[in-house]
């Protein structure tokens, strides 16, 4: 049996995204905010720690401006990424849609101070952009590598939140050994999701 391979994946997941009706996409995004403050309010030691990573999603991702500001207005640190190469992902704080300014790639980042890498290890929770993940935790991304090289600066105990459509959460996707494992996926029908994180050993035959 040929497997699908991660190209593949790829392909399938940004064909169905490009094909969503934008009643759907906008009744998704409605959801992913109602659901954003309860998820960490459930995974993060409140008391301690109000930093959580995110990202300010572009194109047909997962997510909305509307999210990063639902977790500030509810007194959270939020912290989204500023893209330079190579390495990476270093971190600016979101502090509203107003500050945002066009970027590579065609990414929109806060015009603040931007801050190093490691600042991801001061988040409880970070939420990951994703084209899949998996039942194992085996996340898919666009294939640039920002994340992989990124996320081993989180904190041992951080959640690792992968955020996709609930059709985008699959049973099985193949998996390189420097990929890095989600604890959750959060999704629009289903919130949020805990992931038995380990290697699946093998991928599904066809995309779900």
């Amino acid at each position: 049996m040929i497997l699908p391979s991660k190209e593949e994946w790829r392909t399938h997941v940004l064909n169905e995204r490009h094909e969503l009706d934008g009643s759907v996409r906008a009744a998704e995004t409605t959801a992913l905010v109602s659901s954003i403050t309860s998820a960490v309010a459930e995974l993060a030691d409140v008391g301690s720690n109000r930093t959580v990573c995110a990202y300010v999603p572009v194109g047909s991702e997962p997510g909305s401006v509307e999210m990063l500001a639902a977790l500030r207005d509810a007194g959270w640190r939020v912290l989204v990424p500023v893209t330079r190469e190579p390495g990476p992902l270093e971190w600016a704080e979101f502090t509203g849609s107003h500050d945002l300014v066009r970027a590579r790639y065609g990414l929109r980042e806060p015009s603040g101070p931007v801050l190093p890498s490691s600042e991801v290890g001061a988040a409880s929770v970070v939420f990951v952009p994703a084209l899949a993940v998996d039942e194992h935790g085996v996340r898919l991304g666009r294939g640039a590598g920002f994340y992989d090289r990124t996320l081993g600066l989180a904190a041992p105990d951080a959640a690792l939140v992968a955020v996709v459509r609930d059709s985008e959460l699959v049973m099985s996707l193949p998996a390189d050994p420097h990929d890095v494992a989600m604890t959750h996926a959060l999704t629009p029908e289903r919130g949020l999701v805990p992931l038995p994180v380990g290697n699946s050993g093998e991928a599904s035959a066809s995309p779900e």
